[in-house]
């Protein structure tokens, strides 16, 4: 939802934890196996953007036996229901925990993904919308940058 404010505002967490992901899915329908609950909770432990490979390698390093095939089925399946989130990227698709409307912040040095909230000022999504001729419903943005020593 698009909410105007005067001031901008930024948020980096997210509240929707994995019993309300859980409840989420059972009102789409879907089945909760066993894979697909190791699929929600390594996301929502993790809380960072994994591929599909690295998904497989920490629940099978962690002793819960899942397949390859089974990694993928679950990420498209969650992901088409709007569960989760898919970043296509150069390197290939993350997986992140959260689907609602938000922003993202990549470290140029590490490649790192961090969600943001980001709440631009009204006058400036005005301005915007003056400029472009539309009127604006939601948006994301993509921010890159490096960390600064203070952090």
């Amino acid at each position: 939802m698009l909410r105007r404010d005067a001031t901008s505002e930024v948020n980096v967490t997210s509240t929707r934890g994995l019993k309300d992901v859980f409840d989420q899915c059972r009102v789409l329908g879907m089945r909760l196996s066993r894979q697909r609950r190791m699929v929600l909770d390594l996301l929502w432990t993790e809380k960072s953007h994994l591929s599909a490979r690295d998904i497989f390698e920490k629940l099978n390093s962690r002793g819960r036996s899942i397949g390859h095939t089974s990694v993928y089925q679950n990420l498209e399946a969650l992901q088409s229901a709007g569960v989760i989130e898919c970043l296509d990227r150069a390197n290939g698709r993350l997986y992140g925990y959260r689907s609602d409307p938000h922003s993202h912040l990549t470290c140029l040095d590490s490649g790192s993904i961090e969600d943001i909230d980001v709440e631009l000022p009204a006058d400036l999504l005005d301005r915007i919308e003056k400029i472009s001729g539309f009127r604006i419903e939601s948006y994301t943005l993509q921010l890159n940058g490096r960390r600064t020593l203070e952090n």
